[in-house]
């Protein structure tokens, strides 16, 4: 088997990928729930190993240095439950620790470094073992499942994400500055993401573009599901 290649024996992978703010976790979790798949947050691994890190005391400036040996050392796993998979770091579940305002402002930095990648890659990719998986994030159909069944790509406007950021951050959206803000905010966000030189944010050759501006979510969640079963069901 080829590095990559996967043999689900259950079912296909489903990978949604796209920029910051267009959905693709949220998405992704529903559409795994409708049709019965297991929802990978690719996301949440890498919140983990900040959390991991700032817990260790290590300055920011210094995880470049950091090798891929000490990063599985620290123990950031996954299991699977009924319908996702429970994140852990050392002996414990982490869940709410992984939403907090450092960790946010930290794990874009960390995303960028190769140990980081190299670590959480056979995590997540033995997270497809079975098939039925559903996975989000920003590689997950070039990198992480290059031979996905079906790969989707989620994009909104720049302006509609920035609104939409606002309101799970518990915002107001109505003011301008607020706005203008939260999209340089994530202007600049796309630029690192894109340039960045291990697992750049890209649409696969193969993946299906859904423009997610003028859909309410029911109906881009309906979207990848009508997507997902033409696609697998002959």
């Amino acid at each position: 088997m080829t590095v990559g290649e996967h043999r689900p024996s259950e079912g296909p992978i489903v990978t949604v990928d796209g920029p910051a703010g267009s959905g693709k976790s949220s998405t992704a979790k529903a559409v795994a729930r409708v049709l019965g798949y297991r929802h990978l947050d690719s996301g949440a691994l890498y919140r983990a190993l900040t959390l991991a890190l700032l817990q260790e005391g290590i300055a920011a400036d210094r995880w470049p240095d950091v090798s891929e040996e000490f990063l599985r050392a620290l123990d950031v796993d996954m299991r699977p439950t009924d319908e996702a998979f429970s994140v852990w770091v050392g002996s414990r579940v982490v869940d709410s620790e992984l939403r907090t305002e450092e960790v946010t402002d930290h794990v874009s930095h960390l995303a960028r470094l190769p140990a980081v990648r190299g670590c959480l890659l056979d995590l997540q990719r033995r997270a497809g073992a079975s098939g039925r998986l559903v996975a989000d994030g920003r590689d997950m159909g070039t990198v992480v499942f290059p031979h996905a069944e079906v790969k989707v790509y989620l994009v909104a406007d720049v302006a509609e994400r920035a609104r939409r950021r606002l309101l799970q951050e518990g915002a107001p959206t109505g003011g301008e500055a607020d706005l203008a803000l939260q999209i340089e905010t994530i202007t600049d966000r796309d630029r690192r993401d894109s340039e960045r030189d291990i697992s750049p944010l890209r649409k696969a050759d193969d993946a299906h573009e859904i423009d997610t501006t003028r859909l309410d979510f029911q109906d881009q969640v309906a979207a990848v599901v009508t997507l997902v079963r033409r696609l697998t069901i002959s």
